[in-house]
């Protein structure tokens, strides 16, 4: 399977990085198949070949995490959800309703509290 991932490149420490189209069982840094971009994560600097990662995506290359977000920021791919961070921001969101019906709760009855301790003076 063809693999669109990093290939790294500079000094030691000041990492740079070309994406590279290459086979799925090569080394990270063995000789790529096309390199269709750069980017530098110190300078935020990306550089795409839209034309070439085209072609590549519609063959049926399978992006790595970092070049697939790489990609959607760069137009090529629609952002996706994964699926554990969806479930992950329904489960705040339920725990927030939960706590704002607790505080709620809570609110009323300690303004009923309140009325009553009044009342009996």
């Amino acid at each position: 399977m063809i693999k669109l991932r990093l290939k790294r490149f500079g000094k030691k420490k000041e990492a740079s990085f070309r994406i590279v189209a290459c086979n799925s069982t090569s080394r990270r840094d063995g000789r790529p198949l096309q390199e269709l971009g750069f980017y530098n994560p110190r300078t935020k600097e990306t550089r795409l070949d839209t034309e070439a990662l085209r072609t590549r995506l519609s063959q049926g290359a399978q992006p790595t995490d970092v070049v697939r977000s790489l990609l959607e920021k760069g137009g090529l791919l629609e952002k996706t959800e994964k699926p554990s961070i969806a479930i992950g921001k329904a489960k705040l969101e339920k725990e927030k309703l939960a706590k704002a019906k607790t505080k709620d709760g809570e609110k009323d009855s300690s303004n009923a509290e309140s009325e009553n301790n009044e009342a009996e003076s």
